[in-house]
């Protein structure tokens, strides 16, 4: 994973939705005050296109913690895929990774965590220890902590009532297993990301 700079300074160019941390009333208050101290009365830039697309494109890669060579690769395999429109197969990409599935089903309360949990071998797809953050999964494909894992770290504190998944997706709480059910589905207001700038900027 390349070295990203200051999230708080990220965030405010590219938008609170970029990282987790950026989330919360610390940031917001962070904000507020600067806002009060030396921000006011400045005029924002005016965009172009390019600047644009650019900007999106910067908040998505580093949303899902990507470098440029992995997202620009994602991009194209989604551009290229046939029988599919290029926005969806991109967000299908991004969020059938298995780090993103272990964020989203709760299990980690950031993608970053959830690729370290993956790369030290606490995640069984299918049974199977998997260490690769970027490994796609489908429609079917169950995800589990090792038992070796469950009493360690992270996995000690989860609380069910905290779990909480997309609909393409369901936990057992008890049996500390995920799975696939469907495949998930691009909306751009949902998603907080605009993928069609996205497909603009690499389509040049």
């Amino acid at each position: 994973m390349e070295k990203i700079g200051p999230k708080y300074k990220i965030c405010r160019r590219l938008g609170s939705d970029v990282f987790e941390k950026c989330q919360t009333q610390k940031f917001v208050l962070s904000e507020s005050k600067k806002s009060k101290t030396g921000r006011r009365g400045k005029r924002p830039k005016m965009l172009t296109d390019y600047g644009r697309q650019l900007l999106e494109k910067q908040k998505v890669r580093f949303m899902y913690g990507l470098s440029e060579k992995q997202f620009k690769n994602l991009v194209n395999k989604a551009i290229d895929k046939k029988g599919k429109e290029s926005t969806s197969s991109l967000y299908e990409n991004l969020e059938s990774r298995l780090d993103n599935i272990v964020f989203r089903l709760g299990l980690a309360p950031t993608r970053r965590m959830a690729r370290q949990m993956v790369s030290h071998g606490h995640i069984l797809v299918n049974g199977k220890k998997t260490t690769v953050p970027s490994y796609s999964l489908v429609k079917g494909d169950k995800i589990a902590i090792r038992e070796g894992s469950k009493n360690k770290g992270p996995f000690t504190v989860l609380e069910s009532d905290k779990i909480s998944s997309p609909k393409w997706m369901k936990f057992d709480y008890k049996k500390m297993e995920g799975e696939i059910i469907g495949e998930p589905m691009y909306a751009d207001k949902e998603a907080n990301m605009d993928l069609n700038t996205v497909i603009e900027f690499y389509s040049k």
